[in-house]
C-alpha cells in the first residue's frame, strides 16, 4: 500500500503491507518542541523558529507491535522515521536468503535514510518490541531547507551520521576479532541507554544473539562463546538476554586493543 500525504503534510496511510495497515496513522499528538526525546531527536541542536518550523510539518504517527514491519527493502521513499521508545532492526535481503542486519534502532534515532539516493529504502525496518514512530515526510523536509538554515544543518547532520555509521560497521567488520565487535556492540549500546536516562551497566538486550551475530558478521555460535567468555573473565554478568557489565574499564580494553 502507497503511503499518502494530504496537503497539509499529515500523513494518512504508512508504506506498510496491506494485512498491517489495520490501524490508520495519526498526527501527532506531540510536537518536537514538547517531546521527551528533542535532545536525541530531530531538534537536538535547534533553536527558536527553526524548531517550529519542525512542528510545522505535522508528522503521522502510529504504534507498531513486536515483529511487525514498518517498510521493505524495495519500497518507494517518502519518510524518514524515529521510534519514540522501542527499538527496530533495518536488514538487507541477501541473494542466498540470508538477512544481514545493518543496524538497530532506539528511541530518538531516525532510520530510512538508506531510501535518500534511488528514492527506494534499501533495507527492512522490523520492531523488536512493542513501540511507536513519527513519520518525517522527507519532501516537506527539503522544502523547509530553502527558508531555514537551520534545517538544511539538521539533513546535512542526519546524512553525515548515516555515512559515520556505516564507515564504522565496516571499521567493526574488516578489523576486530569476534571478542572487540562484542565489546564494541556493548559498549556503544551501554552509551545510548545511558544518554537516555538508562543503566548504562545493566539492560536487557532488545535483540537475540542471532540477530547480533548478523550485525557483526558473526556465527551464533561465535557470538555464545564471546558472551560466555567475558563472563569467565568476570567481563559481565549474563542470564539470558539480562546483561550487567561488572567491569567497564575491562570491557573497554578489549574495545580498545585493535586501535593502538
Amino acid at each position: 500500500m502507497e503511503p499518502q500525504v494530504k496537503s497539509n503534510g499529515v500523513m494518512a496511510i504508512f508504506p506498510l503491507q496491506a494485512a498491517q495497515a489495520r490501524a490508520a496513522a495519526t498526527p501527532a499528538k506531540t510536537t518536537c518542541t514538547a517531546c521527551h526525546l528533542r535532545d536525541q531527536c530531530l531538534p537536538c541542536g535547534m533553536v527558536g523558529q527553526d524548531v517550529l518550523r519542525l512542528d510545522s510539518l505535522m508528522f503521522g504517527q502510529r504504534k507498531i507491535k513486536a515483529g511487525e514491519t514498518l517498510y521493505r527493502q524495495g519500497d518507494a521513499f517518502k519518510f524518514i522515521y524515529t521510534s519514540r521508545g522501542g527499538m527496530f532492526k533495518s536488514s538487507m535481503g541477501l541473494s542466498d536468503g540470508r538477512e544481514q542486519i545493518s543496524g538497530f534502532h532506539m528511541a530518538g534515532e531516525q532510520f530510512g535514510l538508506d531510501g535518500v539516493a534511488k528514492g527506494q529504502y534499501g533495507t527492512t525496518a522490523s520492531a523488536l518490541e512493542d513501540t511507536q514512530v513519527c513519520a518525517i515526510p522527507y519532501a516537506s523536509l527539503v522544502d523547509k531547507m530553502a527558508s531555514s538554515p537551520g534545517t538544511q544543518n539538521l539533513v546535512s547532520r542526519l546524512m553525515g551520521r548515516e555515512i559515520m555509521q556505516q564507515h564504522g560497521l565496516m571499521v567493526l567488520l574488516g578489523s576486530m576479532n569476534a571478542e572487540e565487535r562484542l565489546a564494541t556492540f556493548l559498549l556503544n549500546l551501554a552509551g545510548r541507554l545511558k544518554a537516555r536516562g538508562y543503566s548504562a551497566r545493566e539492560f536487557n538486550l532488545r535483540m537475540s544473539r542471532a540477530e547480533i551475530g548478523s550485525h557483526l558478521g558473526l556465527k551464533l555460535e561465535t557470538v555464545s562463546r564471546a558472551f560466555s567468555s567475558f563472563q569467565e573473565q568476570g567481563l559481565l554478568e549474563v542470564a539470558a538476554r539480562h546483561i550487567k557489565i561488572v567491569d567497564l574499564a575491562g570491557l573497554k580494553r578489549i574495545f580498545e586493543a585493535p586501535i593502538h
